[in-house]
């Protein structure tokens, strides 16, 4: 079975964003007139992406308005059908969401716990995440599913940090915490099938 290339859009900046206020699953704030701008930019880049090594493609993403209103860029540009799911969600950050990061201080993780085991705010944990997503992606790419060449997913920052982490086959404990700007489109080549690697 051919791999499947899926390609992680990070959605444009929303208001939030530009104010720095925890977002976590709040689904309202919608995009700036620069988060549509880098989304348009995403769709641009995944155009040519798929113009070089064309194939069937579908397009996912998040049911939140800044997601989704990305997406919907992209599916113009790309000429696809959007189709939505909670499991793209950005991570939940209960109580903590809708707060200035300004405002914020630092909690020592509990004593005995992994950093990505605890649920801040009484929201999820990045292993509540992985399982999650990883749900999705075996959903998605589990035969005989596959029969496409491109999975275009528009989600979230901490979101995407967890699905790459996934197709890689690697745990929630060992996430890459470099920079997602707002638009980026990151890729990764799914092996044929993977299974959920579990917690």
């Amino acid at each position: 079975m051919p791999s499947v290339h899926v390609h992680l859009v990070r959605h444009g900046e929303s208001t939030w964003n530009r104010e720095r206020r925890l977002q976590g699953q709040s689904v309202h704030p919608p995009l700036t007139d620069l988060g549509r701008e880098q989304a348009r930019a995403a769709a641009d880049t995944l155009a040519a992406l798929l113009a070089a090594d064309p194939g069937p493609t579908e397009l996912w993403s998040s049911d939140l308005v800044r997601a989704a209103r990305t997406a919907a860029v992209v599916g113009t540009r790309l000429r696809l059908p959007v189709r939505h799911d909670e499991a793209l969600r950005e991570q939940s950050l209960g109580t903590l969401e809708g707060r200035l990061t300004r405002d914020l201080r630092p909690v020592p993780t509990p004593t005995g716990q992994h950093v990505g085991e605890v649920r801040w705010g009484g929201g999820e944990s990045t292993a509540d995440v992985h399982i999650r997503v990883g749900r999705f992606l075996t959903r998605e790419l589990r035969p005989p599913r596959p029969g496409i060449r491109h999975l275009v997913l528009v989600s979230h920052g901490d979101t995407i940090r967890v699905a790459r982490a996934w197709l890689l086959g690697r745990t929630h404990r060992e996430l890459d915490w470099d920079d997602l700007p707002n638009g980026s489109v990151t890729t990764v080549t799914a092996r044929p099938y993977t299974e959920v690697t579990g917690v």
